[in-house]
C-alpha cells in the first residue's frame, strides 16, 4: 500500500473547491459523470486506431445510490487508469489527462468534454472521502483503488476487479444528505446529462401497479445520446424539431419556426433556435436558451454568447470553442465569443429573410408573434436592422401587410404634406381610437397598427434614420391638420374671441391629476364632430416610452397633456355661442368697455414713460399705473368668472364635452352615469 501527498500548491485548494470553484454544488455529479464519459469517448477512438480490442458495444455510465452507506457511485466501463496515471492526472492537480489525449489524436478523437482537470474534485464539495476504483484497459494492467478524505494525502492500492473501467465512489457528507434521494438525483441528471452522449443509466424503469409505481427489471436511460441537434438538416422532417421541442419545453405552446445552426467555421457550433409563441411581456421569457458544451449542459445564461434580442428565443446551443472559465460554469468574454454572436445573429436574419421570401403568407400569418423579436433586434443590433428591412412588415388597420418599401409606394400620393414629408398615420389601439382611424381613412389615408411596448422607440429609430418620413397618431390633432398639404385659408378666431369662448369649455372639462385640458378653437366645417380631443404627438411619445421602461422619469411623471378642439363652424357650437351672447352679451359689453378704457390709459402712461429713466417718472404716474393694471386684473378676472359661470351652468357645452371624452373612453363611472340622464333631459 501506497501513501502520499496530492501535489498542490496550498493546503487551501480544496476549501477553495468546495466553496468558490463551482456555482452550483448540484455540479458535482455534472463533472464526475462528464468524466465517465470523457473514458468511454477514449476507449472508442483507441478501438478505432486499432489499440484496444476489447468489447465496446455496451460503453455506458451508471450512476448509483446507497442511502445506507451514504455514497453516490458514479461507474464507466471505458479507459480505465493505470496506478502511474492516477499519480500523474489525479494527484497532481489541473494536469488534465484530457488536453494531452486530444493533442495525440485531435483529428480523431470523439467528443472529449473534460478540459483543465479540476471536474474530479468537484466531488468533494459534498463528500467527506471519495475512493477511486479503477482497472486500466491496458492489457496486464493491475486494478487500483485511490482515496482520499479531502485533505492533501491520499492512499492507494492494489486490488481485484474483473472488468476495465472506473468507479467513483463518494461518501456524502453530513451537509450534502439531499443529493442521496433518488428524485433529487434524478432531477439533477435530468438538469445536467439529458444529452450526454454515452449512454447514462440511474435506476430501473418504474411501471404502475396495483396503484404504486413499482421498479421493472429494465435500466433506466435518462439520456438520449443521438440529439436532433446533432443531426444534420437534411436528415430531419418538422416533426422532429417539434418533437425536440416538447422534449425541452414540456408545458410552452408550440414555436412559430425554428433555425437550425451548423457551423464547422471558423469555429465549430451546432444547435437548434425556436420562436416561442410571446407578446408583449417579453422580459420573462428570458433565459430559456440552453447552452452545452458536447452534448453537458452548461447554462441557462447565454447572454454573453447570444445577441441580446435573441435571449427572448428558446432552444439549444452546443460548441466546444465557447471559452468557459475553469468550472464551466461561466462564459469567458474575448473576441471568440463576440464572434459567435455576431454570426448567430447573422443566421437568425438570414433564416427569417428565407422563410419570409420562399412562404410569405405563413409568415404574415406569424407576425403579430414574431414582431416582438424583429423589433428588439432592430432596436439593439445595427447590423440585425440593415438585414431586418427585407423582411419588417407594417400591417394596417384593414390587416394587410406590407414591408417598409411596398408601404412608402403606397402612400407616396395621398401622405405626402406640403413640405416632402411623407407621413405615417397610425393607431396603438385601433377599437379606441376607432372614430379617428375611420376619419383618416375617410380622407383617403391608410392607418397602420403599431400597439407594441417597442413601437415607441422603433419609429423613432425609423424617423432618426429617414428624416423626410415622419409617423404621426390619428388622435394627435384634427384629421385636417395631420397631414398639412397647404397653408390654411380658413378664417380663424381671433385672439380675443378665444379668450372669451375658453373659459366656458374649459369650465366643464375634467377637473382631476391626470389629465389637463388646453382648449383651442378651429374651424372644420360643419359635418365633423363638435369636438375632439387629441393628445400632443410628442409628450404621448415620450410618456409610452417611459412606460415601456419600466421606470417613471420626467415625462412619466406628467399629467396628460390633452387637447380639447372646438369646431367652431359646427351648429350645435354656434349654438353654445349664441345662448352665451343673449345671457352675457350686454354684461361682456360694458366689461369689455370697462376693460378697453383700462388700457388705453395704461398705453397712455406707457407712451409718458417712454425715453425716460425710471427714477425721471413722476411718483403719482407710478401710483397710478399700479392702481390700472390691479383694476384691469380685476375686469378681466370678472369677465372670467362669469364666462366661466355661464359654461358650468350651460347643459349643451357640457355635453358636447362629455361627447369628445366618451369617443375617446375616458368618460366612466358617476361621470358616464350623468351624461346619460343629462341626454335624456335634452332629447325630451
Amino acid at each position: 500500500m501506497q501513501t502520499g501527498k496530492i501535489g498542490v500548491t496550498s493546503e487551501n485548494l480544496f476549501p477553495i473547491i468546495k466553496k468558490f470553484l463551482y456555482s452550483d454544488h448540484d455540479i458535482f455529479l455534472r463533472e464526475i459523470i462528464s468524466n465517465a464519459v470523457d473514458a468511454t469517448q477514449k476507449l472508442k477512438t483507441l478501438a478505432s486506431k486499432g489499440e484496444y480490442n476489447g468489447d465496446i458495444t455496451d460503453l455506458k455510465v451508471q450512476v448509483k445510490l446507497d442511502k445506507e452507506a451514504k455514497t453516490i457511485t458514479v461507474s464507466d466501463n471505458g479507459i480505465g487508469m493505470t496506478a502511474e496515471e492516477i499519480e500523474k492526472y489525479i494527484n497532481q492537480i489541473a494536469f488534465s489527462g484530457a488536453n494531452e489525449f486530444l493533442e495525440k489524436y485531435k483529428n480523431d478523437a470523439n467528443a472529449i468534454i473534460g478540459h483543465f482537470g479540476l471536474g474530479f474534485y468537484s466531488s468533494f464539495m459534498v463528500s467527506e472521502k471519495v475512493e477511486i476504483v479503477t482497472k486500466s484497459h491496458k492489457e496486464d494492467a493491475k486494478a487500483v483503488k485511490w482515496s482520499c478524505d479531502g485533505t492533501p494525502e491520499y492512499h492507494i492500492e492494489e486490488i481485484e476487479k474483473e472488468k476495465v473501467g472506473t468507479d467513483i465512489v463518494m461518501h456524502i457528507n453530513n451537509d450534502s444528505e439531499e443529493f442521496l434521494d433518488e428524485s433529487r438525483t434524478a432531477e439533477i441528471l435530468e438538469k445536467y446529462c439529458k444529452f450526454l452522449p454515452v449512454p447514462v443509466l440511474f435506476g430501473k424503469k418504474k411501471e404502475w401497479k396495483d396503484g404504486n409505481q413499482v421498479d421493472t427489471d429494465e435500466d433506466n436511460q435518462v439520456n438520449d445520446t443521438d440529439p436532433t441537434w446533432t443531426k444534420m438538416p437534411a436528415d430531419l422532417k418538422e416533426e422532429d424539431y417539434k418533437s425536440f421541442y416538447r422534449r425541452l419545453y414540456p408545458m410552452a405552446d408550440e414555436p412559430l419556426f425554428n433555425i437550425h445552426l451548423n457551423v464547422d467555421y471558423p469555429f465549430n457550433l451546432t444547435g437548434i433556435l425556436y420562436f416561442p409563441k410571446i407578446k408583449n411581456n417579453f422580459e420573462v421569457q428570458k433565459n430559456k436558451i440552453q447552452l452545452y458544451c458536447n452534448q453537458v449542459f452548461v447554462t441557462d445564461s447565454v447572454e454573453g454568447i447570444v445577441p441580446e434580442f435573441l435571449t427572448l428565443l428558446h432552444g439549444v446551443i452546443d460548441s466546444p470553442d465557447i471559452p468557459l472559465n475553469v468550472s464551466r460554469s461561466y462564459l469567458q468574454s474575448d473576441s471568440n465569443v463576440k464572434k459567435i454572436s455576431s454570426h448567430i445573429s447573422k443566421k437568425v436574419a438570414d433564416r427569417l429573410a428565407e422563410i419570409f421570401k420562399d412562404t410569405r403568407d405563413e409568415f404574415e400569418k406569424k407576425w403579430d408573434d414574431l414582431k416582438i423579436f424583429i423589433e428588439y433586434g432592430m432596436l439593439s443590433d445595427e447590423k440585425f436592422y440593415d438585414r431586418a428591412m427585407k423582411f419588417f412588415l407594417f400591417k394596417n388597420a384593414e390587416d394587410k401587410y406590407f414591408t417598409f418599401e411596398e408601404y412608402e409606394k403606397l402612400i407616396k400620393d395621398s401622405q405626402t404634406d406640403k413640405d416632402k414629408n411623407l407621413i405615417h398615420l397610425y393607431t396603438t389601439h385601433k377599437e379606441e381610437q376607432y372614430t379617428f382611424v375611420e376619419e383618416a381613412r375617410s380622407k383617403g389615408y391608410d392607418v397602420l397598427v403599431l400597439d407594441d411596448v417597442l413601437a415607441p422607440h422603433l419609429i423613432s429609430r425609423f424617423e432618426q434614420k429617414h428624416s423626410d418620413k415622419q409617423f404621426v397618431r390619428v388622435d394627435s390633432d384634427v384629421v385636417e391638420n395631420l397631414i398639412k398639404k397647404e397653408d390654411s385659408t380658413k378664417e380663424e378666431l381671433s385672439w380675443e374671441q378665444k379668450q372669451e369662448l375658453s373659459p366656458i369649455f374649459q369650465a366643464v372639462c375634467p377637473q382631476n391629476n391626470t389629465h389637463t385640458f388646453i382648449v383651442d378653437f378651429q374651424d372644420m366645417g360643419e359635418q365633423a364632430s363638435p369636438m375632439v380631443i387629441t393628445r400632443s404627438e410628442f409628450m404621448r411619445r415620450m410618456k409610452d416610452m417611459s412606460a415601456a421602461q419600466g421606470g417613471m422619469n420626467f415625462y412619466g411623471d406628467m399629467p396628460d397633456n390633452l387637447n380639447l378642439v372646438v369646431n367652431t363652424a359646427h351648429p350645435l357650437v354656434k349654438k353654445v355661442v349664441e345662448a352665451k351672447d343673449k345671457k352675457l352679451g350686454k354684461t361682456l359689453e360694458k366689461l369689455v368697455a370697462d376693460i378697453n378704457t383700462q388700457k388705453a390709459e395704461i398705453g397712455e402712461l406707457e407712451k409718458a414713460k417712454e425715453g425716460k429713466k425710471e427714477e425721471e417718472v413722476p411718483q403719482a404716474d407710478k401710483e397710478k399705473m399700479d392702481s390700472l393694471n390691479n383694476e384691469l386684473a380685476k375686469l378681466e378676472e370678472a369677465k372670467r368668472e362669469k364666462l366661466t359661470d355661464f359654461g358650468k351652468k350651460n347643459k349643451l357645452a357640457k355635453q358636447l364635452v362629455d361627447l369628445a371624452l366618451l369617443a375617446n373612453g375616458m368618460l366612466k363611472g358617476a361621470d358616464l352615469d350623468k351624461f346619460v340622464k343629462r341626454s335624456v333631459e335634452l332629447i325630451k
